[in-house]
């Protein structure tokens, strides 16, 4: 039975005979499903090959945070390094090493 039958069945069940505990309940997980069904259909998940979707999608951002923690890492090193290297410059100059190269 199709989930808006249903609901619409257990909708008209809880109206005649009362709404007991097991009939809300059924009415709740009922609403729910068809609730992200409908989600899922607007959102262009409906068809099998969603699962699928899904996956490269995370794999796509997974490796996309990889790639930016990667740049990052560099960026980090490599300041780092011509910091570094400035220092030893700054150091030689002070020194007096410059004089000596002319």
């Amino acid at each position: 039975m199709p989930h808006r039958d249903m609901l619409a069945s257990l909708v008209a069940q809880a109206s005649a005979e009362g709404a007991d505990l097991v009939t809300l309940r059924a009415v709740v997980e009922e609403a729910s499903d068809l609730g992200a069904a409908r989600v899922l259909e607007r959102m262009g998940l409906a068809d099998p090959t969603a699962v699928n979707d899904l996956a490269e999608l995370r794999e796509l951002l997974r490796a996309w945070r990889d790639a930016k923690a990667s740049a990052w890492k560099a960026v980090i090193e490599w300041t780092v390094r011509g910091l570094l290297a400035l220092l030893l410059l700054g150091i030689a100059f002070r020194l007096g090493l410059g004089d000596m190269l002319q």
